[in-house]
């Protein structure tokens, strides 16, 4: 191999090409995907780093980006083609992309679809089609590649089946199968019934009177029903979606996963309008596609409503916020959750003083680094009461 200034990071100008031992070889899974790509007809295929919820951290099995590629950042877009495979990310991951990928990837450093369109502008003839799965893409992203192609000859092309899944196959990580419980009633401050009620009352007292909510966030269901489960790392929450009428409530969710107690308390208002109905995860698309068909009108927040869902409902029955009003009713406390939080930050408080303590005592020892020391600080918080984990993995940093 070529000499390099450092080795950790790949260098592709080398004669041959030098790897560091963190990247990964994604020839085969490139060659996959372009098979996929041309049985289609399509000369490009865009790959983003969120999932079917706009969630900026991912459960391993919608990590598509990090499997396709190797780069695991949390933000990210990629773009194949038959003969070239481009990566868009932030400076936070630049380095961490030079590690990863190998040299099959361009990278490129910045992350505007301005950006990504003028490469597919450059990458794709004109007549080719530009394919993706409309479920993994926000209504505002798909709307600004659509005018980045716009009048370019290229068409931009939604595709049922999401081809790195094809490609994946039965490699890809499993759904969750971990229990969704009930939160507590200590917890809470509101039943699910209220707040229920609460967003129906919203609904009547519209000016365009919508007959539907449709919930696509993760907590937004979450929220609404006092459920939790742990689909995501760090994320209490489990992938469901809701539509919420005047008069019938359907929860899309994996039914079997449901605790006993938070099945007998979504079942406890049958029959009637407090009825929540079980439905598949799967059959969201369905289910809504048929109650399009009627005179109603959906109300949902486009921020986490992916433009798959969105198309489905013809557009003059749409009522498009930026926020749905479970969104906004969840992020304003009640005096109840504001004490759980004040309460909760205290035992944090205490965990993190004593932690601080520990640092005094150990570290002049010199025994101590950076991994075993967020190690204890987890350890003295999941000491702590009610610890159900960190919000999120530990930066530990010195020097």
């Amino acid at each position: 191999r070529a000499p390099s200034p450092r080795d950790d990071i790949r260098d592709c100008s080398a004669e041959p090409p030098y790897l560091p031992p963190t990247a990964t070889d994604s020839t085969a899974r490139l060659a996959a995907l372009r098979g996929l790509l041309r049985a289609r007809g399509a000369l490009a295929y865009i790959v983003p780093s969120t999932d079917a919820h706009m969630n900026e951290y991912i459960a391993a099995r919608d990590a598509r980006l990090g499997w396709l590629s190797g780069f695991t950042g949390s933000a990210g877009t990629a773009v194949v083609t038959q003969d070239k495979a481009a990566l868009w990310t932030d400076s936070r991951y630049w380095t961490q992309a030079e590690r990863e990928l190998d040299c099959n990837w361009e990278l490129q450093r910045t992350t505007s679809i301005e950006s990504i369109g003028m490469w597919i502008l450059q990458a794709v003839p004109a007549g080719g089609n530009v394919t993706l799965d409309p479920f993994l893409f926000s209504i505002d992203t798909w709307n600004s590649y659509s005018r980045a192609l716009h009048g370019s000859g290229r068409t931009l092309l939604p595709l049922e089946t999401n081809l790195v899944d094809e490609a994946w196959g039965d490699q890809r990580p499993l759904p969750s199968s971990s229990e969704i419980y009930s939160l507590p009633a200590e917890f809470t401050g509101s039943s699910w019934q209220e707040k229920v009620a609460g967003i129906r009352q919203q609904m009547e007292q519209h000016s365009r009177r919508p007959t539907a909510v449709l919930l696509s966030g993760l907590e937004e269901t979450a929220w609404l029903f006092n459920l939790r489960g742990d689909d995501i790392p760090y994320n209490p929450v489990f992938f469901s979606y809701t539509l919420l009428t005047n008069t019938t409530i359907s929860l899309f969710l994996e039914e079997s996963r449901l605790s006993p107690a938070a099945r007998l308390s979504l079942l406890s208002g049958c029959p009637g309008p407090l009825c929540v109905q079980l439905q598949p995860y799967g059959q969201v698309s369905a289910h809504l596609s048929r109650y399009a068909r009627d005179n109603v009108t959906v109300w949902l927040g486009t921020e986490y409503t992916t433009y798959g869902l969105y198309s489905i409902v013809p557009q003059e029955k749409l009522l498009e916020e930026n926020y749905s009003p479970v969104m906004m009713a969840k992020a304003v406390k009640n005096a109840h959750e504001q004490e759980m939080l004040r309460a909760a930050h205290v035992r944090d408080a205490v965990a993190v003083t004593q932690y601080l303590l520990w640092l005094e005592k150990t570290v002049p020892q010199g025994r101590l680094d950076e991994f075993s020391g967020a190690q204890h600080i987890d350890a003295l918080r999941r000491a702590q009461q009610h610890s159900r984990g960190p919000s999120f993995q530990s930066i530990s940093a010195s020097g």
